[in-house]
């Protein structure tokens, strides 16, 4: 099972590419079941999801080609309804190809999802929407199934509760609904938009992209389209974090400003030095940091996938810092392996007190899901000595080359196979 090894206190100097956007990219993959014809994906980051839905896609009969650092799909003829256990255990968004299969083929049978271990994700909200369109539903032995012989039809939802995939899923399924969907307290993510761009070049019909409510006019067919994944703004406000704790100067090219307003206010209030020039990012570490108390919320709230990385950088800051985790009930999971290096955290229920100005020190540390890794590893960057973190897996399911491309700009980080 792969390691890294990180020597901490390297200045870090130069340039980093940001990949393609690992939650956008999974709804596109499961969106090409959609239609018949050939979709052209770019910017497809290779991470191991990524990997595994695209496997995923060819057990169901999609020809999948890897060409210049995106995919040609085409799933011209579905043999199988299905997503097996066995194909999506390590992944969450397996539930995505849900919506596309019941929508095109009238039935889909999908496993239970897996993934990171941070708290329940229950899909009952998929189910409920894809009801409420028509579809009967049913679960047994650990398997989700869909059926909707007539075809599913247009219906107004409500979600319960916020939900990106479900939102992603019910946009998907409705896109070839009869009549009209109506989609309300939808989640307002990039990702979601994106999404929509993508069906949009299909021929679906989808306005109030960005808003909280839907609306998708179903159509009879979608065609086949080219499309560039966003970029990935988590895997942005990591390399940020990364900067302001360990870089003289480092350039994060390609990004889209626009989708990280809430991190970059908050890292504002704390002091870091980031300046914005068209698509770059130049972030300056080295300057005293204050600490700055952050809330997870739904987006255009603090992310929480950026929860994990932002107690790192208050590990570093002077006074006390709060974080509350109001998304996930299982998510600081981290806390125990930053004490190995030292850190001072109280929790108490969801939330977190840091109590930030101490020094790190290097330890062996196990990683426990994909944001806590990256959060290991800017915290290996600032302590003093050296630190191993096991169980690295979790992190290449979402990074693209995370330590190749800290090596580049004079990380010491080694992966130990």
């Amino acid at each position: 099972m792969d390691q890294l090894r990180i020597i901490g206190g390297r200045r870090l100097k130069g340039s980093i590419e940001i990949s393609g956007a690992k939650n956008a990219a999974l709804p596109a993959l499961a969106a090409t079941l959609l239609t018949a014809d050939e979709v052209r994906l770019g910017r497809i980051p290779s991470v191991r999801d990524i990997r595994t839905m695209a496997g995923l896609l060819e057990s169901i009969g999609a020809s999948v080609v890897r060409e210049n650092g995106g995919y040609r799909i085409q799933a011209a003829a579905i043999s199988e309804s299905g997503a097996p256990y066995e194909r999506v255990k390590t992944m969450r968004a397996s539930s995505l190809v849900l919506g596309p299969l019941v929508a095109r083929t009238g039935r889909a049978r999908v496993s239970l999802p897996g993934g990171c271990a941070i708290g329940a994700r229950p899909i009952d909200i998929h189910l409920l929407g894809l009801q409420t369109l028509g579809a009967e539903v049913r679960q047994e032995a650990g398997y989700i199934e869909a059926v909707a012989t007539e075809g599913l039809r247009g219906a107004r939802f409500t979600f319960p509760k916020i939900t990106v995939t479900g939102t992603e899923d019910l946009m998907m399924a409705a896109a070839l609904a009869k009549g009209e969907t109506m989609l309300d307290n939808a989640a307002r993510e990039p990702e979601v938009a994106d999404l929509a761009e993508m069906l949009t070049k299909m021929g679906a019909r989808i306005e109030g992209a960005g808003t909280s409510t839907l609306r998708i006019e179903g159509v009879e067919r979608l065609h086949g389209c080219e499309h560039a994944i966003i970029p990935d703004r988590i895997e942005t406000g990591t390399y940020l974090i990364a900067g302001a704790l360990a870089a003289d100067e480092l350039e994060l090219r390609g990004v889209e400003t626009d989708h990280l307003g809430a991190l970059l206010d908050k890292l504002a209030q704390a002091g870091v030095d980031v300046a914005s020039e068209g698509d770059r990012l130049i972030v300056r570490g080295g300057r005293p940091l204050m600490a700055v108390d952050v809330t997870t919320e739904e987006h255009p709230g603090f992310p929480t996938d950026m929860q994990a990385q932002w107690m790192a950088l208050m590990l570093t800051a002077q006074g006390s810092a709060h974080v509350t985790e109001t998304i996930f009930e299982n998510r600081f999971m981290h806390v125990a392996e930053l004490g190995r290096m030292g850190a001072k955290i109280e929790l108490n229920g969801n939330q977190a007190t840091i109590r930030g100005g101490r020094p790190l020190t290097g330890a062996r540390v196990m990683a426990s899901d994909l944001r806590a890794s990256a959060c290991l590893v800017l915290a290996a960057l600032a302590a003093e000595g050296e630190t191993v973190i096991e169980r690295v897996y979790h992190l290449d399911r979402g990074y693209e080359n995370l330590d190749g491309k800290l090596a580049a700009v004079g990380a010491s980080i080694e992966r130990i196979v």
